[in-house]
């Protein structure tokens, strides 16, 4: 049988970006190779109901090994990675026994330093695994995946000696983009608790998230040849840099904000004289600071809008997810049995917030709760991501576990 490592070699190594410009479902079809690759691995395991639709979404279950009734359970995770750094030809490497320093990486000089990584120092002598500075690793979410994979390996291989209701497997397309449950069918999906396993560190249980909207800025200027340029030429470069360097720095961003705190940020920026745009994203653990995002945005373009009368700024905000937490109040059991598998193994469950989001945020919005739990991601979206075997471990036995108290009357 494959290991938990062979398991996630072999995913990172699948090119699985996704694309935010793409109209598509999956927005690139090379999420498809991943997702095929799991529906054979599931059958090979002998998991019933296995289903890999047209759009990726995979689909399984591990039968009950119980007689009574249980509630289903489902574990997520996506297969898709990040768009704003590349996963082309992935190269993962394995520092086994890791000692606590700082992890040189062989390509572009870049250096995997404690002092910016504590979460290292609770890995030492674990097999940290990294990439070689030039992609991505795409433990976010592959983590996930792998440990899902081995979780299932292992229920099946023990049988009945883990008393466990139905357990689904669902693999999601595009959660990157704010996609991952556009093409999932809950009646299909038939659980009443699902858990997303898209997190970092072990043993925590992230019960929040952000809320999130997405914005796009447009400036539509006008071009001439600059030679002839004066009275005549809009640049929407320029206009554009202005709205970008109007928005706060010191409160509101990513780099000075961290806890409950919530920001702006521009990711991408494109275009030309005649017409250009940056996109953004708002995240606020309190849904309703976004509208207040969002109107700080409209002013900014208001003010721009009487300083250059001959451009055209537009503002587009789109919702993408919310904030699970009243969500789950309804199902206080998806948080206090995930503590329980936790405290079984002897261990303390932390209880956290996450800065971002997972399909969870999205599923429990639709009735589904859905809470997170960790599988051992660190830097996400970044060439300095890594990850711990045996932070990754620890999120299969508590799988494993979960699954038994849910079984539990």
């Amino acid at each position: 049988m494959p290991t938990l490592l062979d398991r996630f070699l072999r995913y990172v190594k699948i090119d699985t970006q996704a694309d935010e410009t793409s109209t598509t479902y999956p927005s690139t079809a090379k999420q498809l190779t991943l997702s095929r690759l799991l529906a054979d691995e599931c059958r090979a395991l002998g998991l019933a109901d296995v289903v890999c639709d047209e759009f990726g979404i995979v689909l399984a279950t591990v039968p009950s090994t119980v007689s009574h009734t249980v509630p289903v359970i489902a574990y997520v995770a996506h297969v898709d990675t990040s768009p704003e750094y590349s996963s082309t030809n992935v190269s993962p490497i394995v520092h086994e026994n890791y000692a606590g320093r700082d992890l040189v990486l062989p390509k572009d000089g870049k250096v995997l330093r404690v002092s910016e990584n504590p979460g290292l120092l609770k890995c030492v002598g674990h097999s940290v695994i990294t990439t070689d500075g030039s992609t991505l690793l795409g433990a976010d979410d592959k983590s996930g995946i792998a440990v899902i994979m081995t979780a299932a390996a292992e229920l099946m291989r023990r049988g009945s000696d883990v008393k466990h209701g139905p357990v689904r497997l669902c693999f999601t397309c595009d959660e990157e983009i704010g996609r991952g449950t556009d093409k999932l069918d809950l009646k299909q999906l038939g659980a009443q608790v699902a858990y997303t396993l898209d997190g970092g560190g072990r043993d925590e249980i992230d019960s929040e998230t952000f809320s999130a909207d997405g914005a796009k800025v447009t400036v539509k200027g006008i071009n001439t040849h600059p030679s002839v340029g004066k009275g005549a030429m809009v640049n929407a470069v320029r206009i554009l840099s202005t709205f970008l360097s109007r928005l706060p720095t010191a409160r509101l961003s990513p780099e000075t904000t961290d806890g409950r705190d919530g920001f702006i940020h521009p990711y991408h920026v494109e275009g030309g004289v005649a017409e250009a745009s940056a996109r953004l994203i708002l995240r606020d653990f309190e849904t309703t600071n976004l509208a207040a995002q969002a109107q700080l945005l409209e002013s900014i373009a208001a003010t721009l809008r009487a300083e250059h009368p001959r451009a055209e700024i537009l503002v587009e905000v789109r919702p993408q997810y919310r904030n699970m937490r009243e969500g789950l109040v309804p199902e206080p059991r998806a948080v206090s049995k995930a503590v329980d598998a936790m405290k079984s193994l002897g261990r303390e469950p932390q209880r956290t917030i996450i800065r971002g989001g997972t399909d969870g945020s999205i599923l429990t919005a639709k009735g589904l709760p859905t809470p997170n739990l960790s599988t051992g991601e660190h830097n996400p979206h970044s060439p300095l991501e890594w990850t711990s075997l045996e932070e990754m471990q620890a999120a299969v036995e508590v799988l494993v576990q979960l699954a038994a108290e849910w079984a539990k009357t």
